[in-house]
This record gives C-alpha cells, sequence and structure tokens, in this order.
C-alpha cells in the first residue's frame, strides 16, 4: 500500500459502471489519471455549490 500523501485521505467509492468508464476516458484525454480525474470533479461540485448556496465553513478541528 502506497504511504499516505500529506492534506489528503484516502477514500474508497462506489459508483456506476458506466460513469467510472467516461471518467476515465475524459481522465485518459485531460492527462490525468483516474483518481485525479474524480477529485477534480468533486472540487468542481464543490465550487458550484459553494456558488449558489455560499461557501461553506468547517469547524477548524476537521
Amino acid at each position: 500500500m502506497p504511504a499516505p500523501i500529506p492534506g489528503r485521505i484516502a477514500t474508497q467509492i462506489r459508483i456506476n459502471e458506466t460513469a467510472y468508464k467516461k471518467t476515465k476516458y475524459i481522465a485518459s484525454k485531460e492527462s490525468r489519471n483516474t483518481n485525479a480525474q474524480i477529485e477534480y470533479f468533486v472540487k468542481l461540485g464543490v465550487e458550484s455549490y459553494e456558488k449558489e448556496h455560499g461557501t461553506i465553513s468547517l469547524p477548524e478541528n476537521e
């Protein structure tokens, strides 16, 4: 198992097979690995949510 990356949390997700294959395709076109592409999509989703609903404030201990 690879060493943890500081500032990152390892997680496991379950997604639809078609969505995974399409994400993998997009990742190859964008010169990213699939994990990096999923992370990018999550980042875009959070930014979109915050644009509509305002910044999410998290407690400092989270």
